[in-house]
């Protein structure tokens, strides 16, 4: 093993608390930011799975999502560019259903993709925001939390806290015909 992948080995092991305390103190931003990215998984998971369907591809969100959770949004991406809106009616059964659905320096390389998720994320998020607002028909109510939904993280879990469940909502069932 190099001196570069031991001092990354060493890194990653400070970041993931394997390593104990041996004076050496890691970037306090930069361990802040760490934690954080492990939120943006669950706070997509709860914008994505109710109410993120593509209408037309009918591809699922939860394996993107669980995905996410190791490669964040690089692993959403695909899923962003497949997804065509508007989503389809909720049904019934999909209401009690989806909770079910529901995980060189290397280091500077990794620092540099992970400021880069956690860029993009925060990007997305108001559009998802607005999407989720759309589908639940809140969005004369809940207007003024589509600009706080710009702060990454706490705006869009403060919408989160605040947003109607989804059983408070009109149950509208699509009719299939069969021939």
């Amino acid at each position: 093993m190099t001196s570069l992948q031991s001092r990354d080995m060493y890194f990653l092991k400070k970041l993931l608390n394997l390593k104990g305390d041996d004076g050496f103190r890691m970037n306090e931003v930069l361990v802040s930011q760490w934690y954080i990215m492990g939120l943006w998984p669950l706070v997509y998971s709860m914008l994505l799975l109710p109410t993120g369907r593509s209408s037309k591809n009918n591809i699922p969100a939860w394996p993107f999502l669980v995905l996410s959770f190791f490669g964040g949004v690089y692993a959403l991406l695909p899923y962003f560019v497949l997804w065509s809106p508007p989503p389809p009616p909720v049904d019934e059964n999909e209401l009690e259903k989806w909770p079910l659905n529901f995980l060189e320096s290397k280091l500077t390389a990794g620092i540099h993709i992970m400021s880069l998720d956690f860029t993009l994320l925060s990007a997305f998020a108001p559009f998802w925001v607005y999407n989720d607002m759309t589908a639940r028909k809140w969005y004369d109510k809940g207007f003024w939390l589509l600009p706080l939904s710009l702060v990454p993280i706490l705006g869009p879990a403060l919408y989160l806290v605040l947003r109607p469940l989804l059983s408070d909502l009109p149950v509208t069932v699509s009719k299939t015909t069969s021939e």
